[in-house]
């Protein structure tokens, strides 16, 4: 039987929901992500927002404290954020490089993406917010949209002036025109009519316009190749040739009270560049070398109501200067020292060993971070690509500058030129029984006992090809082999038996992953063809068209206790994949749209003994752990003191969401839906529960889009939150 909330207790909740819902950590997911790329800068009274590639950040500039907010404890809708700006009542709009649009009033977040709304592309490269409140966006490849609360309108180059579909900067003058910049020049738009300015008609030096700013006389200040001055007629460009700006890669502009210009460059390379000041007459340059400057790629700049310049750097963070002193802000919710995780190793304590791209190696004992680089070890080389662990505890790291083995003291290097070694690329490292290490490389397989090495190529041995990407050891000791080129290789130490596209049901011979179940079964993940299953026997292949795989470029694979297959996909052009969970029947699939996940493109995968999943991404680390992530301080289940519901997540949704909740002691427990008139629609829980942390799955399919609460409610508490289902 259908049944209504009071009317007094709908309006109490409906009063409460609307003006003091804040958004919880959900407890299934945890996002560890480096911010050291700062994208966006604003100032906001006492604080200063950051976008970075780590999600967004609020810095208080008087205590210095930080706050952050990513896609697991918060309605940010990708952890990638390019853009900021702040409209009359204060809210933050925020701009995303998949996730879309999103909206925060401080309390609420609302996200706009092109499936719920007239926004044309999800990745958002640049915002202005014009007199009347309209919101004007740039896209990467889609056109500007222009949002009056309501109404979208896009304009392209279809329908519109617009020169180019790629917006990369947006300005707006004092009489409310706008300045538009694109990989097709610089456009000046009235409302009504459209000019255009490039290299063929004016005096822009480059079509490509990465950033403007409009001085106190009108005049834009224009950064592209080179910067630009322009004051309505004339044009007057300022190079590394011609004056003291320290590199023609201009990135980011920024005039104070005073008139100075703050010119932000780059050199495309890195390592020159830096910080410009411009006072009209004369230059002054800041970089790493003559000032506290972290990094010379400058990306963005602000300037607060006192003067200060807050600069956001490509790899050095957040830095603060004053005239005088420099400060660097920690724009990084973790001490991941870089966001693509090549590999994970988990050891004997349960401490966690990440490669990543060209950070180095991290150690996180789940409360500290120690991060191992060629500045401050032995590690050869910045990008690990492969980490195993022995029965000694000792690593064994690949990079492309060889091996490294570290025994948490003293570091000891392999490469080409004092060992065995065939190449300095290491791809993949596996230990068997006897702990002889098995290395593959881009010229063939090394066989490493301790003293003697052993190497394996396509000319002395059976192996098919020399790029070897994926290696397996199974319970008798026999060694799977996946390979670029040559497919599945078996290798019992004496003989080797190739499986390929031509004589076995491997569905690609590009083998980039392996891993092997309880009962010896191979599950072997290719990059175009997508998983196979092999009992030695027969062969079952699983792809996009077959199964609930979401990509077929399989890059990782890891089996948990319970035998079930995790699955870390990418589909080359990194807007599908995601993770997958297959139970052997049933298909789960997490991505951007629907969890946690900070990235669908997913290179690695570790368990850890609670059961946590640690997921190494294009995006940073993740950790996914169905009901709850168990405590990676204590590594125990972590402690509930209190009632607590938690916001649904994703939301808006369509048409799944997660509903969390915690329990402090058994209770019985009703978890139920309503409709906005306060109609029960919906039952999820109605038992007696153990305390913990719980998640249960709501599936709105059979409901129509709109606003809907969700209560619990126990003998002594009960609580209620709303979510939005949006088709």
């Amino acid at each position: 039987m259908l049944r209504r909330l009071s009317l007094t207790t709908l309006c109490s909740i409906i009063f409460s929901i609307f003006f003091s819902v804040s958004f919880a950590q959900n407890p299934e997911w945890v996002n560890y992500t480096n911010g050291d790329r700062v994208y966006a800068l604003i100032e906001d009274g006492d604080y200063i927002w950051a976008g970075t590639r780590g999600g967004l950040v609020k810095i208080d500039k008087i205590s210095g404290e930080t706050a952050f907010y990513n896609k697991t404890n918060s309605g940010l809708p990708d952890n990638y954020v390019r853009s900021i700006a702040i409209d009359g009542s204060g809210n933050k709009w925020i701009g995303t490089d998949d996730g879309g649009l999103a909206s925060f009033d401080g309390t609420n977040w609302t996200v706009y993406n092109t499936s719920n709304s007239g926004l044309p592309d999800n990745d958002i490269w640049s915002l202005a917010i014009d007199g009347s409140g309209n919101k004007w966006i740039g896209t990467y490849g889609l056109g500007l949209a222009s949002f009056d609360g309501t109404d979208w309108t896009v304009y392209n180059t279809s329908n519109s002036g617009l020169p180019d579909n790629y917006v990369s900067s947006i300005a707006i003058d004092g009489s409310g025109n706008k300045w538009i910049g694109t990989y097709g020049g610089l456009t000046f738009f009235d409302g009504t009519n459209w000019t255009v300015y490039n290299t063929s008609n004016s005096g822009l030096p480059n079509n490509y316009v990465s950033s403007i700013a409009i001085d106190g006389s009108g005049n834009k200040w224009i950064g592209t190749y080179g910067l630009v001055s322009f004051d309505g007629t004339n044009w007057t460009v300022y190079n590394t040739s011609n004056s003291g700006l320290p590199n023609n890669n201009v990135r980011s502009i920024a005039i104070d009270g005073s008139g100075n210009k703050w010119i932000g460059t780059d050199d495309g390379e890195y390592d020159d560049g830096g910080l410009a000041k411009f006072n009209g007459t004369n230059w002054t340059v800041y970089n790493t070398s003559n000032s506290g400057l972290p990094y010379n790629y400058v990306r963005a700049i602000a300037i607060d109501g006192s003067g200060n310049k807050w600069i956001g750097t490509y790899y050095g963070g957040l830095a603060f200067f004053d005239g005088t002193n420099w400060t660097v802000y920690n724009t990084s919710n973790s001490g991941l020292p870089d966001n693509e995780v090549y590999s994970i190793a988990i050891d004997g304590s349960g401490n966690k060993w990440i490669g990543t791209d060209d950070g180095g190696l991290a150690f996180f004992d789940g409360t500290n971070w120690t991060v191992y680089n060629t500045s401050n070890s032995g590690l050869p080389g910045n990008d690990v690509l492969s980490i195993a662990i022995d029965g000694s505890g000792n690593k064994w790291i690949g990079t492309y500058y060889g091996l490294a083995f570290f025994d948490g003291t003293d570091w000891t290097i392999y490469n080409t030129s004092n060992s065995g070694l065939p190449d300095n690329c290491v791809m993949s490292i596996a230990i068997d029984g006897s702990g002889n290490k098995w290395i593959g490389t881009d010229s063939g397989l090394a066989f490493f006992g301790g003293t003697n090495w052993t190497v394996y190529n396509t000319s002395n041995s059976g192996l098919p090809d020399n790029y070897v990407y994926s290696i397996a050891i199974d319970g008798s000791g026999n060694k799977w082999i996946g390979t670029y080129y040559g497919g599945l290789t078996f290798f019992d130490g004496t003989n080797w038996t190739v499986y390929n596209t031509s004589n076995s049901g491997l569905p690609n011979n590009y083998v980039s992953s392996i891993a092997i179940d309880g009962s010896g079964n191979k599950w072997i993940g290719t990059y175009g063809g997508g998983l196979a299953f092999f009992d030695g026997t027969n062969w079952t292949v699983y792809n996009t068209s077959n199964s609930g795989l979401p990509g077929n470029n399989v890059s990782s694979i890891a089996i948990d206790g319970s035998g079930n297959k995790w699955v870390g996909t990418d589909d080359g052009e990194y807007d599908d994949g995601g993770l997958a969970k297959f139970n052997g029947t049933n298909w789960t699939v997490y991505n951007t749209s629907n969890s946690g996940l900070p990235y669908n493109y997913v290179s690695s995968i570790a368990i850890d003994g609670s059961g946590n999943k640690w997921i190494g991404t294009n995006g940073g680390l993740a950790v996914y752990n169905e009901g709850g992530v168990i405590s990676i301080e204590s590594g125990r289940e972590m402690i509930v003191e209190a009632f607590l519901l938690h916001q649904n997540y994703p939301n808006p949704f369509n048409p799944v969401t997660t509903i969390s909740y915690e329990l402090p002691k058994e209770s019985d427990i009703t978890l139920t839906i309503y409709d906005i008139t306060g109609r029960l629609v919906e039952t999820l829980v109605n038992e007696k529960q153990k305390p913990r942390y719980y998640s249960v799955h709501w599936d709105a399919s059979q409901f129509s889009s709109g606003v809907y609460l969700y209560r619990i409610q126990t003998e002594g508490f009960q609580q209620v939150k709303k979510c939005l289902l949006i088709k």
